[in-house]
């Protein structure tokens, strides 16, 4: 239901940012309207929204560095807005880990429709509390162990904090070692069928995942996308 969910509009143009709340206020979603990215900081660290809808030119810290900050400890969605419609641009705000990317002028009724589908998306990722898994109660891989009903990850035997999204490639590949998979396989798996995002947000997913688990054996596989080697006998040994 749309009333359960609360968006934060942070844009420094005051127009824009109420009519944007006006629209999403009009779907029954709470708003919270910001200016700034240090102002969205001390919400993020007080009440965070369920999603953000953030302007990249913002005074004092950017857009993208809000986002780089936010995606270092939630996958949260976010949609980015902004004058700017440089291929360039968009790529960055993905690589980054932006959701979407919406180029203004836009129609505020399509921000509320690509609002509705992130948070579906996000909702069936991460599921409704107290619903039953159909996931396996442990998945065991060399030094990899994931727990996927409890959203937990060990290397190694110790604990290691990953976000939903890195959560979840890693259980794709875990489930399928030396499984070749294609970047739109992968986007499809994590991101669902309905993303038209960048396919390069799935080489930074990656490149996050990596720099948590150092020796993590994710190879690319030239020509076709990823595949996490494994050498030894049964994975479930």
């Amino acid at each position: 239901m749309n009333n359960q969910y609360t968006i934060a509009v942070v844009d420094d143009d005051t127009n824009i940012r109420l009519l944007v709340e006006a629209f999403l206020q009009k779907e029954n979603y709470r708003t919270v309207g910001l200016g700034s990215a240090e102002e969205a900081w001390e919400l993020w660290r007080s009440s965070p929204p369920d999603l953000w809808v953030l302007d990249i030119m913002l005074p004092g810290m950017d857009g993208y560095e809000f986002c780089r900050r936010i995606r270092s400890e939630a996958e949260v969605p976010i949609i980015m807005i902004s004058a700017r419609d440089n291929e360039v641009d968009k790529i960055l705000g993905l690589e980054l880990g932006s959701d979407d990317y919406m180029v203004k002028p836009f129609s505020p009724r399509e921000l509320v429709a690509r609002i509705k589908r992130q948070l579906q998306r996000w909702y069936k990722l991460n599921g409704p509390e107290g619903q039953p898994s159909s996931s396996p109660v442990r998945i065991e891989l060399g030094n990899l162990q994931l727990l996927p009903e409890e959203r937990r990850a060990f290397w190694a035997g110790e604990e290691v904090d990953l976000t939903s999204k890195e959560f979840a490639m890693l259980q794709v590949f875990a489930e399928n070692p030396n499984r070749a998979f294609t970047r739109d396989d992968l986007l499809n798996f994590v991101w669902g069928e309905d993303y038209f995002g960048s396919d390069r947000a799935v080489d930074h997913l990656i490149k996050r995942v990596r720099k948590k688990i150092g020796r993590l054996p994710i190879e690319a596989v030239w020509g076709h996308g990823y595949r996490m080697r494994y050498e030894g006998g049964d994975p479930s040994q």
